[in-house]
């Protein structure tokens, strides 16, 4: 495995259970060969629109058309100045945008980008979607909620878990609104084999809770998890668009390659001597030089000592520039921070989830078999005696599993087949945890 393929990852969006239209996006923009990762590596990303109907659409579309573009196009110039750039673009553009029409107005989108590079994990974020980091069994939001309930929380130096009253779906800080936007830029964070990343909008992150999105992301493979988790969510009720992208990174990560590098066997000899020492060299030689003519009292002696003179100064100022060239890669080169985590939730896997799994089960079997809708009953149940199987031994991740495929088939035969006028009831209450 090298640092650009290996990874596991997949993206699902759906429209939910009470939108007529889907404005959420996504994008995926990955390196397809070494050259690539080293330069600019992998970018993923999640944007909300916001407006009336194909407003929202169009600025969600606009900011992961831009962003990873924009991007690619300034990575030359590191990580945290080229998604700033992006993101600023991306403001820019969609703002003119919702200038031009006044059925734009109050066009606007969130958007958050993760980069996976070399030298480690970099953040782009604005809005309310969410990047999770999945550790050691821990799920931690790495992005701050630019919420209202967020930012009164953050001013009042308390958990937003512990501020009530506060409407949790009201943005302070989006793209497009307005034409200039605060970003905020991340990292790099520590990069190691096993983490999972999950970005996803708040039609995922509303109904869901922390710790069922870190137990199905941990457990599932990254495809199975995507579809898993949209349909826990409209079982939910599926209030809103709903996008989850997951990413698993499945071995070592490559370092990064020192810059200039190069093939000893293709530097050739002027090269493997920095010019400013050489040029001292030249100038202590033409010096001596000067000295035997003086000496001997021969013709051009003053002139050798100018060469030296000018040869030494040359190579004193090239080392000087080069000392401080080094000065400033130095200062300028990011270094690994301490991960900045908004808020953190364990994945174990608990008894009071696995029965509450089953409970579920049990609501869906009912509903099924009362509408007679059509189901693969043989592979449910199959899941089902392995989820009890592996119940009876004390084996939780392993039921948990089993569970998640068996509420898989019984949830997309409920949610496929439903009457689309019905006013569908939630099954599963967040609050009931």
């Amino acid at each position: 495995m090298t640092g650009y393929d290996n990874l596991e990852h997949a993206s699902l969006t759906d429209v939910g259970i009470r939108r007529s239209h889907n404005q959420d996006a996504h994008a995926i923009l990955l390196a397809t060969d070494r050259e690539e990762w080293q330069e600019r590596g992998h970018i993923f990303m999640v944007a909300d629109g916001m407006g009336a109907h194909a407003v929202g659409e169009l600025a969600s579309k606009l900011a992961i058309d831009i962003i990873p573009h924009t991007y690619t196009k300034y990575a030359h110039e590191g990580p945290a100045a080229a998604l700033r750039k992006a993101f600023v673009e991306a403001n820019m553009s969609i703002h003119n945008r919702g200038q031009q029409n006044r059925e734009f107005a109050g066009m606007g989108t969130t958007g958050t980008a993760l980069l996976l590079r070399p030298e480690g994990v970099w953040l782009g974020h604005v809005g309310d979607s969410r990047a999770y980091r999945i550790r050691d069994g821990k799920i931690e939001q790495l992005t701050f909620d630019h919420s209202l309930h967020w930012e009164l929380a953050r001013r009042q130096k308390i958990n937003p878990e512990n501020l009530q009253g506060i409407p949790s779906n009201v943005i302070v800080r989006s793209l497009g609104p307005e034409p200039l936007v605060q970003v905020d830029v991340e990292g790099p964070h520590p990069l190691a084999a096993g983490d999972i990343f999950v970005l996803c909008s708040d039609g995922l992150s509303g109904p869901l809770s922390d710790h069922e999105i870190g137990s199905v992301a941990s457990v599932l493979p990254p495809a199975e998890a995507c579809r898993f988790l949209i349909d826990l969510a409209n079982l939910r009720g599926g209030p809103d668009n709903i996008t989850v992208l997951i990413v698993r990174v499945a071995g070592p990560v490559e370092p990064p390659r020192p810059a200039r590098a190069q093939n000893k066997n293709d530097t050739l000899w002027y090269q493997a001597v920095p010019w400013p020492l050489g040029a001292l060299v030249i100038g202590v030689v033409l010096a001596a030089v000067a000295a035997l003519l003086t000496y001997d009292n021969l013709p051009g002696y003053g002139f050798v000592f100018l060469l030296a003179a000018v040869s030494l100064v040359a190579g004193l100022v090239g080392l000087l520039i080069h000392h401080k060239q080094e000065q400033e890669q130095l200062a300028n080169a990011p270094e690994p921070t301490e991960i900045h985590v908004y808020h953190q939730t364990s994945t174990q896997i608990e008894e009071g989830l696995l029965d509450k799994l089953a409970k579920v089960e049990g609501v869906l079997q009912e509903r099924i078999r009362d509408r007679q809708l059509e189901v693969d009953w043989g592979t449910f149940q199959k899941h089902h005696d392995l989820a009890e199987l592996h119940k009876s031994r004390g084996e939780a991740q392993a039921t948990f599993l089993e569970y998640c495929r068996g509420l898989s088939i019984l949830s997309e035969a409920v949610l496929k087949q439903r009457n689309k006028e019905e006013a569908f009831q939630p099954l599963w209450d967040k609050s009931g945890e």
